[in-house]
Order: structure tokens, then C-alpha cells, then sequence
């Protein structure tokens, strides 16, 4: 548990601490408001949030982050600071996190203590199926807060209830419910959408880490991807992507995948030599005599390893930013989308761009055979000697179109 300065706490009176507890899967901008409510209005010394280990009411969704994930979740959601306090008190105890246990212990460590345990509208309404119940409702008070706009009636009745049969104290704090639940929330991140219901930091890591299969919303990711890149290459990135998109249409392949491919393909382009080598240090990268000598060709190898750890970029989308400046034999559908999209998106203007265009959407690989031809020609023309990787693809593609003659 993190320490706290209780120099300004009077000793003479017993200390106020409230306790909000819950799975946090994931902590989102209602839990973040219930906070700011029960701030307000206990006025607690000290208010510990605090995810459990292994909630005994209900089932864990299957592929959900592990408790330390979600702690780490809840440190990115709330200020820490002043009376607020992240607890990994039931993530260290482990098994089920009963609530009975973790009031036990607070009354160990903080003697006299007078606890108010925060919960919402399900929890208050079975809390007498909660493990030594009438144990809290002698030893806490109980704040509730509302989950949808018509439970204050339902609510004020059960704790006027408490109160008559069992001497509870049991308020009710006047509380707008967020219209959003954890489980509404982690079906929108699968559809590329929720971030407007996440605090920017967790929206960041959950993407980061793709948690619950989150998907990241386009309109996020080009943010995030733009303000990598030098102002003029904005408009190449945003042409590659919408380029992108229309080949992946046409050919059918998945358009959100062609559309993360093409904002995240030039990320590290801006980088300096050294920058693209410290990259490559980190991210263990092997560069051979020809890339090191050609500095152009790193920032594939260093955007792809930069798009799956910032933005948890799966292998589909990190191979296609890998190969979209050499290409290579045999690509998939969505590198040869990305590698002709970064060619002929709408930015482009050189001689035989318009024939490339036109073949794109006629006969995928005999523009990729164009494409590098292309390449390895203008290569030549500038006195240097095309990578090993572009030839072996030209040869591929060269023998795939006699075959099919």
C-alpha cells in the first residue's frame, strides 16, 4: 500500500477513510466521477481505491488483464495525491477479495478507524449475500452511488431498510450515473471505438497492450502517429492510408488493417541515422552492411518494431510497415497493399505513376512486379545498387507473371 503523510490528520478524532473497491475492468470516466462525488461529499482523510484479485461476486471475463495490469490501470486513472490512495492491499493477499478480510486488516493497521465502504446500485442491492454482511454493517458506513438515473427511490428504500433492521449507517450521495458499464465498454473498444469513456492514459495503454482485443480508433491513432512526423509528410501518410483503404476494398482485404498500416507505415521516417541505430539497439534489430550504408531502408524495420510497442500493432500490420519500402518475395495482401499504397497514393507524381495506379486495382501482383521495376531502375539511375530484398522480390514477381502466361 502506498504510504501516505497523515501530518495533517487531527489525532484527537478517529481517521475518515473511505474505501471504493471493485474489479476496475478497466477504470473508466464513471469511476473517475464517483471519486470526485465521494470526495465532495464524505470529505474522507484518506480515500483508497482499490482493485481486487479475484472478485467473489461474479466471473472474470475471460481474457481479462491480470490484477497487477489492472492496478497499473488504476494508477493511470486516478491522481494519486492528497486524501487519494491506489491500494494493491487484495492484489497482494491474492484468492478472492472479500471485503469482510480487507475491512479486518484496515482495522489492524489504522486502529479507531472510522470506514466508509463506497459501493454502486447492485452491490448495495445484495449486499446482504455478501460474506459476513451484518459484520460491515455494524463496523462501516455505507455510501452508496447510483448506476442509472431511477435507482435514488429503489436505493433510498433499501438503506432506510438497513437502518431499521439493522442500526446501519447507509447514505445515499447524490451522485449522475455514467451511462457507460465496464462490460459496455470493453465491447466498444473491440470496434475500434470507447475511447471517449476512458481516461486518455488508460485508453493509451489498453491500446498499447491491445487488452481486451481493443482496437484503436483511427481517428486516435493518426494523433498519436502525426505528431511523429515532420509536417510535410502528413499529407504523403494521410494519402497512403486512404490509398490503403481502396486497395484493401478491392481485393479484400480487412480496410482497418490496410488504414492502421498506412498511418503507422512512416513513423520513425523523421529520425536521424543515429536515432534509427538507437532503434535498432533497442529493439534488438539486426541490420546488414547494405541498410546500414542506406539509412532509408531502417526506418521500415525500426517503424514496425515502433508500431507494435507504442501501438500494440498486431504481425499482420508490423510485417506490412517491415516490407513497405524493399518489398520481398511472396508478400501477403496487405504488404503489397502497403507497398503500393506508399507508391502510388495521391501525392505522387513522377513518370508511369498513372499506369501503376490503373494496374493496382487490375492485377495486384503485376503492379507489384511494376512497382519494383520501377524501383530498382530509378535506384540504378542514381548510381547505387538496388537491396538484395527488392531484387529477390522483382525476380519473384517476374516468375509469377511468365508462369501465368
Amino acid at each position: 500500500m502506498t504510504d501516505t503523510d497523515d501530518s495533517n490528520y487531527d489525532t484527537k478524532r478517529p481517521m475518515e477513510l473511505a474505501l471504493y473497491g471493485g474489479s476496475f475492468n478497466p477504470p473508466h470516466l464513471g469511476h473517475c466521477s464517483a471519486v470526485e462525488t465521494v470526495l465532495q461529499e464524505l470529505h474522507p482523510d484518506r480515500l483508497l481505491i482499490m482493485p481486487d484479485s479475484e472478485p467473489p461476486h461474479k466471473v472474470m471475463e475471460d481474457g481479462s488483464p491480470s490484477p497487477e495490469e489492472r492496478l497499473e490501470l488504476c494508477r493511470l486513472a486516478f491522481t494519486e495525491g492528497g486524501s487519494v490512495e491506489i491500494s494493491d492491499l487484495e492484489i497482494l493477499r491474492n484468492g478472492k477479495s472479500y471485503t469482510y478480510d480487507t475491512v479486518c486488516e484496515l482495522q489492524e493497521m489504522y486502529p479507531g478507524v472510522r470506514l466508509t465502504l463506497v459501493v454502486g446500485t447492485d452491490m448495495f442491492l445484495s449486499f446482504e449475500e455478501w460474506y459476513h454482511f451484518e459484520y460491515l454493517l455494524e463496523h462501516c458506513r455505507i455510501a452508496v452511488l447510483a448506476r442509472e438515473l431511477d435507482d435514488d427511490e429503489q436505493l433510498h428504500e433499501t438503506a432506510e431498510r438497513f437502518r431499521r433492521d439493522y442500526a446501519a449507517d447507509a447514505v445515499v450521495l447524490t451522485h449522475t450515473p455514467f451511462p457507460m458499464s465496464s462490460t459496455e465498454i470493453r465491447s466498444l473498444l473491440r470496434r475500434r471505438t470507447g475511447r471517449d469513456c476512458l481516461p486518455e492514459a488508460v485508453y493509451a495503454r489498453i491500446i498499447r497492450k491491445r487488452l481486451y482485443d481493443a482496437q484503436p480508433e483511427l481517428a486516435w491513432l493518426r494523433e498519436q502517429a502525426y505528431t511523429m512526423l515532420n509536417e510535410r509528410r502528413i499529407a504523403h501518410v494521410a494519402g497512403c492510408e486512404s490509398e490503403a483503404i481502396e486497395l484493401a476494398r478491392r481485393w479484400g482485404e480487412d480496410p482497418e488493417l490496410a488504414a492502421e498500416a498506412g498511418i503507422l507505415h512512416d513513423i520513425t521516417k523523421r529520425l536521424s541515422y543515429e536515432e534509427q541505430l538507437n532503434l535498432c539497439a533497442k529493439y534488438g534489430i539486426i541490420c546488414d552492411h547494405a541498410e546500414l550504408a542506406a539509412p532509408k531502408l531502417l526506418h521500415a524495420k525500426t517503424g514496425a518494431a515502433v508500431a507494435g510497442d507504442l501501438f500494440g500493432a498486431g504481425e499482420a500490420v508490423t510485417e506490412a510497415i517491415r516490407w513497405h519500402t524493399t518489398g520481398k518475395p511472396d508478400m501477403t495482401l496487405l504488404e503489397k497493399i502497403i507497398y503500393l499504397a506508399d507508391y502510388i497514393e495521391p501525392t505522387r507524381d513522377f513518370p508511369g505513376v498513372e499506369d501503376l495506379r490503373t494496374l493496382a486495382y487490375e492485377d495486384i501482383d503485376r503492379a507489384m512486379l511494376l512497382g519494383l521495376q520501377m524501383s530498382v531502375n530509378e535506384i540504378r539511375r542514381d548510381g547505387r545498387e538496388p537491396y538484395h530484398d527488392t531484387l529477390d522480390a522483382c525476380a519473384w514477381y517476374q516468375e509469377r507473371a511468365e508462369e501465368q502466361k
